[in-house]
Formats: structure tokens, C-alpha cells, sequence
């Protein structure tokens, strides 16, 4: 097969795409342990990412907490089970809304970013001449970006959690009546300590996603000044698709093999 037929092949390119990607985050993966690592680079990123996130993950995490608790807890009502709310509000926040929030904040503020920097280091030929060099760009700006996108994911995981199980149990028990030592009780009774652990599993992977994508479209803007924007926008959108497929996947392997409390 010659390489004009394998380019009229509909879907190569996508297909082509999706193996550099993927050939891009095993060279990430292996370059995490070659040294010397980039600690400072790896610092200023944590504090960058961190300082775009923090707030906007906050105040999206209070009214996503109000409206997975207002919405479960009517359902829940109409059901004849008021016992069980506060165990399905807070499973809800913890597994699910927790780690998606905070994927696609550090997609969307952080990601973009990244992909920015590295977009505009490649269209200034930067990153040819750290090749010539003989300095890694993976290794050089890739690792340090992805593992920053990783910590901070975890780190507002747990923020996400924290301020959208309080919010969630302010409004079950004082918008609709409540009673807190049935919420507490309930959740006590339902939760285990797995549900936290598959929560940060999936913050890891998704704040490496992230990473991965951003870098990725930012090694390879097209068209000049005016590709880099396309590639940040193409990285958020790439992003975004992954999340939502790998936490299905992740959820559904988590329900298979965690059998729930209880059973």
C-alpha cells in the first residue's frame, strides 16, 4: 500500500493522530524516571495550574454539591427511601462529580494553557533547537507539565469533594428538611473507604490526560499563530471526549470488581 493510498484511506489521519498521542504518553510515562528530573520547572507549574484552578473549582463545586443533592434528594423523597439521601448525595459527589469537576477545570483553565506554551515555544522553533541540542523536550517541558496537571487534579479532587459534600448536606437538610443524623447515618452505613481511592484514581488519570493532550496539540500547531489557538481549542474539545469515555470504563471496572457495602 503506497503512501497516497494510505492518506485517501478515510480515517488514517484520525487514526495516525491517535497513535502519535498515544506513542506521546508512553514517551512521557518512561521519561518520568530518567534524570535529572526538572523539580523547579515541576514547582512553577504546580503553583501556576493551581493558581488558575482553585478558584473556579470552589465556586463550581458548591452549586454542582446544591443540585446533585436537590435533585437525588427529591427523587429519594418520591421514592419513600429519605433515609438513603445523604448516602446517594455524597457516593454521587464523591465518585462521580468530583473528579469530572475537577478534570475539566484543569482541562479547561490549566490544559490551555500548557498547550499555549508549548504551542507558541514550537511555532518559535524552540523546540528544533533544543533537539539540536540534545536536550529532550519531553523530558525538558512535558514531564514536569503532565506530572503538575497529576498533583494538582488529586489536590482539588479532594477540594471538590470536601466543599460539595458540605454543600450537598446544607441544602438536604435545611432547603429540604433534613434531618442531619439520618444523612450522616446513612452515609456512614452505604460509603466505604474505596469510593474515596477509585475518586483519586480517577483525578490521577484524568489530570494525565489532560496533560498528555495539551502537550500534545502543543508540539503540533498548524498554520502559524493562528494554529496554536486552533490546537487549544482542539486540545479542551480532545480532552473532554476522553474524560467522559475513561470514566465510564473506570466506573463500570470499579462496580465489577468493589462489591458494594454491604452485599
Amino acid at each position: 500500500m503506497t503512501a497516497g493510498t494510505a492518506r485517501a484511506l478515510p480515517g488514517a489521519g484520525a487514526l495516525r493522530e491517535t497513535g502519535r498521542l498515544f506513542a506521546l504518553g508512553l514517551d512521557v510515562a518512561v521519561n518520568i524516571f530518567r534524570r535529572p528530573f526538572q523539580f523547579r520547572e515541576f514547582i512553577q507549574q504546580c503553583w501556576f495550574i493551581a493558581s488558575v484552578t482553585i478558584l473556579p473549582t470552589a465556586l463550581v463545586a458548591i452549586p454542582f454539591g446544591a443540585i446533585v443533592a436537590l435533585q437525588l434528594g427529591t427523587l429519594i423523597v418520591q421514592l419513600g427511601a429519605q433515609s438513603f439521601t445523604g448516602a446517594a448525595s455524597v457516593l454521587a459527589i464523591i465518585q462521580q462529580a468530583a473528579p469530572l469537576v475537577t478534570a475539566l477545570l484543569v482541562a479547561g483553565a490549566g490544559g490551555s494553557a500548557i498547550c499555549a506554551d508549548i504551542g507558541s515555544r514550537t511555532i518559535r522553533e524552540e523546540i528544533d533547537a533544543m533537539e539540536v541540542l540534545g536536550v529532550s523536550p519531553i523530558q525538558r517541558l512535558v514531564v514536569p507539565r503532565v506530572l503538575a496537571a497529576m498533583l494538582v487534579a488529586v489536590l482539588l479532587n479532594g477540594l471538590v469533594s470536601v466543599v460539595g459534600v458540605m454543600g450537598g448536606y446544607f441544602f438536604n437538610v435545611v432547603l429540604q428538611g433534613g434531618t442531619p443524623g439520618a444523612y450522616l447515618a446513612s452515609f456512614s452505613a452505604l460509603a466505604q473507604l474505596p469510593d474515596l481511592w477509585i475518586s483519586e484514581i480517577k483525578a490521577l488519570i484524568f489530570g494525565f490526560i489532560a496533560g498528555v493532550v495539551a502537550a500534545y496539540r502543543g508540539l503540533n500547531p498548524k498554520g502559524g499563530p493562528k494554529g496554536v489557538g486552533d490546537a487549544v481549542n482542539q486540545s479542551v474539545v480532545i480532552t473532554f471526549l476522553l474524560l467522559f469515555f475513561v470514566n465510564f470504563v473506570l466506573t463500570a471496572v470499579y462496580l465489577q470488581v468493589v462489591p458494594a457495602k454491604g452485599s
